[in-house]
């Protein structure tokens, strides 16, 4: 890190609401909001937004002609960047970035075209443009009516920390001063789910809790799909209105043995974690939001990895996909945004089925992890 960093706005449209203040209230009890969907030809457990939240993703897909043929993933991330601008009262003339990532894009749209392309023997004319990955930073620009500049890139499910890890070496090189980041994934179509099913990775029980995210006794692999986008807005300096500072980044990627897996001890986390952390002791961090997506191997050695790294100093551990289910690239803004509302309310969330663990006599610097198929890990440090 050059230079000091502050988030001065978050906002989010998950299963667990769109509203800060519900989605703490959310957090702060034992409920999951994994439901069951019907798709084609199967059932399958999946995080889903809220209905009042689809009628309001509704209402802003008839806003504007131009909206009618967009995808869900874009309309959530055009949803929530209005409101993390807002928030931080953000002017379109200040020519902020942007820079939304996804892991999948414009699903829906892309299968629907495609099958149509195959009854049809035709593509539709706006297939093309309605399905690159750039529409959605190009769509918030737009929406928006910001001249800065903007970016829109994949790397699986760490995509949304890669666009922090963006916006922070735009700032730091001096181009930009201010920076919209994050991703949206709205990704719950039936082939998707059928993927990652075929992965042997999918909850297969709707049990108490179907995504035992951090349960390092389980014996089958519980991952459960949600559909989520989350902002932040970046900020040059120690800013007053700061609601969380950003005091360490790393970074680190495995040689590949398998498509989706990682080492045992999860050598890029150690990597990440150790360049986030950089001159700060071990001992002074509090509690770290895990990535955690509930299958045996990927909990158990994001675990080993922490537990290499701070030995017998291991924090406070946590992680949020029991609630919400793996929402792909969006994964790690959430856990960001959960990082961020425990130092605000000084209030640590446990994952209820897990061991007691210690907990810290403070919340004043959190790390949170994210890695993707292949072992591309980020790590964040924050303070208040």
């Amino acid at each position: 890190m050059q230079k000091p960093i502050s988030i001065t706005a978050i906002s989010s449209l998950s299963a667990l609401g769109s509203d800060q203040e519900v989605i703490w209230s959310n957090y702060q009890n034992h409920a999951h909001f994994i439901t069951e969907r019907r798709f084609e030809n199967f059932s399958a457990l999946v995080a889903q937004i809220s209905e009042e939240d689809r009628v309001k993703i509704a209402q802003l897909r008839q806003s504007e002609a131009k909206y009618k043929n967009l995808d869900d993933s874009v309309l959530y991330a055009l949803f929530v960047a209005r409101e993390a601008i807002q928030k931080a009262h953000w002017k379109s003339e200040e020519s902020f970035g942007i820079n939304i990532g996804s892991s999948r894009g414009a699903t829906t749209l892309f299968e629907k075209y495609y099958k149509d392309f195959l009854e049809n023997n035709h593509a539709e004319t706006l297939s093309s443009p309605t399905t690159t990955l750039g529409n959605i930073s190009s769509w918030i620009a737009h929406d928006l009516q910001t001249n800065g500049p903007e970016i829109s890139h994949s790397i699986t499910c760490s995509t949304g920390l890669h666009s922090l890890l963006n916006g922070v070496a735009w700032i730091n090189s001096g181009m930009s001063s201010k920076f919209l980041v994050g991703a949206s994934e709205a990704a719950l179509t039936g082939f998707t789910v059928a993927q990652m099913k075929a992965l042997k990775i999918y909850a297969q029980k709707n049990n108490e809790y179907p995504c035992k995210a951090f349960d390092l006794e389980k014996k089958k692999n519980t991952m459960v799909l949600g559909e989520a986008a989350a902002v932040l807005c970046l900020e040059e300096g120690e800013k007053e209105t700061a609601i969380a500072q950003i005091k360490g980044i790393g970074y680190a990627t495995e040689i590949l043995e398998h498509n989706i897996s990682i080492s045992t001890e999860a050598t890029c986390f150690q990597k990440s974690m150790k360049m986030a952390l950089g001159k700060t002791p071990i001992d002074e961090i509090d509690a770290i939001v895990m990535h955690a997506p509930g299958t045996i191997k990927g909990d158990l050695s994001e675990v080993k990895a922490i537990q290499k790294l701070f030995c017998n100093k291991v924090p406070f551990l946590t992680t949020n996909k029991w609630k919400l289910g793996h929402t792909f690239a969006s994964s790690g803004v959430l856990s960001i945004e959960l990082a961020i509302l425990m130092l605000q309310n000084q209030q640590i969330i446990s994952v209820p089925y897990t061991p007691k663990q210690k907990t810290p006599k403070r919340l004043h610097k959190i790390l949170v992890n994210a890695v993707g198929f292949g072992g591309n890990a980020v790590s964040v440090l924050l303070t208040k």
